[in-house]
């Protein structure tokens, strides 16, 4: 009943490089620049029982960390700290006990080193094969989104999703219509006993399903925005919205990212549809019997897509650059 934007490939934050010297500082400070002995510092941040855990596991751990501040990265990087020296603790004790040479363990290891193999070849490959939006293109996308940026919305929304075949909730949606507040649509959806799901959101225009945004521009507050299916229908009641534009130079940095992810997106599925063409695939087994025609999408993500922001965070009125970039996520 919705769509949603594409999800992207992790872009490494810039401020990483900002918090890189300063984590390097915080683990090479612990460790001791140098002991009487005459021992010069390492990249090592401590060591359990001889294994050493280093100041580039800390740094791995702190790019997955959305929104830290450089204030805050030694903090977080002695927290970091403390869950590995856990995390080998336990690791050791698995390998004691041969965890290691379990099969289904032996399995998922492989696994996810297939992931991570598939996932690095189409992020480089994309990489080097896709340019950079130019600034005509950002300003076109700009310029065709009104609802995201220029004309861009705060909603409190009331969202409802009531079961039942066309027939049945035809005339109830046009008696939903003739209302004219949220007071008068609650009235008449409980009065005409029909069972249904409710829930209140708050969110910026970016965090809603991207094939609603533009027409849920055009409701009034106190109207509903429908969408029907054959097993039900949902209406998405504007309780209240504040406009929240966003110009241009706000807008740029954003679109020019979520660009760039989008042409690399495609790129990584038109290359395995490439891969597949030119390779010899053989479906065996009962996957013979109904063997799928043509070439399979490549995956929408090279990484997990982030769910919509709290309510507060959308009350801020900020604009959510991981909403653009990663995603629209749907209503809760």
């Amino acid at each position: 009943m919705s769509s949603r934007l594409p999800v992207f490939a992790r872009q490494r934050p810039t401020r990483l490089l900002a918090l890189a010297p300063i984590v390097l500082a915080a683990a090479l400070a612990a460790c001791g620049d140098k002991s009487e002995s005459g021992a010069k510092a390492t990249q090592a941040a401590a060591r359990v029982n001889g294994d050493e855990i280093t100041v580039h596991q800390i740094n791995q751990v702190l790019e997955r960390q959305q929104g830290l501040k450089p204030e805050q990265a030694e903090e977080a990087s002695r927290r970091v700290l403390e869950s590995l020296i856990d995390q080998q603790l336990a690791v050791a004790k698995a390998e004691e006990q041969k965890l290691d040479r379990d099969p289904q363990i032996v399995q998922a290891l492989d696994a996810a080193r297939r992931s991570i193999l598939a996932r690095a070849y189409l992020e480089r490959a994309s990489a080097s094969a896709t340019s950079a939006p130019t600034p005509e293109e950002v300003r076109k996308y700009y310029d065709e989104k009104p609802a995201l940026f220029s004309q861009r919305k705060i909603y409190a929304l009331q969202e409802y999703t009531i079961p039942g075949k066309p027939e049945e909730y035809q005339p109830l949606i046009k008696a939903l219509q003739a209302t004219k507040t949220p007071q008068e649509f609650g009235e008449v959806l409980k009065a005409s006993g029909v069972k249904f799901n409710a829930n209140q959101v708050t969110q910026a225009a970016e965090n809603l399903p991207m094939a609603i945004i533009d027409q849920l521009a055009k409701v009034n507050d106190g109207e509903a925005l429908y969408i029907t299916a054959p097993d039900g229908f949902k209406a998405v009641l504007v309780v209240a919205s504040r406009q929240q534009p966003v110009n241009f130079e706000q807008a740029k940095p954003i679109i020019e990212q979520y660009l760039t992810v989008e042409r690399r997106r495609e790129f990584a599925q038109k290359e395995i549809k490439t891969l597949r063409e030119a390779a010899k695939i053989e479906y065996l087994g009962k996957f013979a019997e109904k063997a799928p025609e043509g070439a399979a999408s490549a995956p929408q993500s090279v990484d997990t897509p982030l769910t919509a922001p709290a309510a507060s965070d959308a009350a801020s009125g900020a604009l959510d650059a991981n909403a653009l970039n990663k995603g629209l996520s749907g209503l809760k």
